[in-house]
């Protein structure tokens, strides 16, 4: 590692990250969660899930190893109640339940699911806390600290342009959108599952 540059180890940290978060991948989810809000409310929780997205992996990048030795978790049981709190989405955007429940509890999508688990997930998690490791210099370090906040940036832009597809579609588009949507979200649920079953089963 000595041989990479704070340059190039910021920049793979910025590609890996960029494609494991997927804002593109994430837009329709995002769309079919906040059709039914304002304008200006979409705006909002599009910054809110990139921000709690970011609070979440910096949080893990910093004291990560520490959380997970302390509370004697794994990784693979992380990924494993990713996917059940996914699950658990996709089946309410699937049958047209309000996600969340409560008027008061579907204000803080933003935060659940947007932010954490469909965002910062488990393989972005990893994927931090590894870079974190191979990180041997400070510049690397800072040059990791700007390339995660540069990835929420993107996020962020994604997500709030996105907002204006909402006007066109009309109430008839959301709908559609949230089963497929839905039908996306239990896919990557599933996966998280089976891959964190496979992990268990290796250890």
């Amino acid at each position: 590692m000595n041989s990479v540059t704070a340059l190039t180890f910021a920049t793979q940290a910025f590609v890996t990250l960029l494609v494991i978060l997927d804002p593109p991948g994430a837009t329709p989810i995002f769309l079919a969660l906040v059709g039914d809000k304002s304008p200006r409310e979409r705006v909002r929780l599009a910054w809110q899930a990139a921000g709690v997205s970011l609070f979440v992996i910096a949080t893990f990048a910093l004291f990560g190893q520490f959380i997970l030795d302390y509370m004697n978790v794994s990784i693979e049981a992380l990924q494993a109640a990713g996917g059940l709190l996914l699950l658990y989405v996709s089946l309410q955007l699937l049958t047209g339940t309000s996600v969340g429940g409560a008027s008061k509890k579907s204000n803080n999508i933003g935060m659940v699911p947007l932010g954490t688990p469909l965002l910062a997930g488990p393989g972005a998690i990893v994927a931090t806390m590894i870079y974190v490791q191979q990180a041997e210099t400070g510049a690397q370090l800072l040059g990791l600290g700007i390339a995660i906040v540069a990835v929420h940036l993107i996020i962020g832009i994604v997500l709030m342009t996105s907002t204006k597809i909402v006007n066109l579609i009309k109430d008839e588009g959301v709908t559609l959108l949230a089963s497929i949507a839905g039908l996306l979200l239990a896919a990557i649920a599933v996966q998280m599952l089976a891959n964190a079953i496979k992990a268990f089963g290796a250890n």
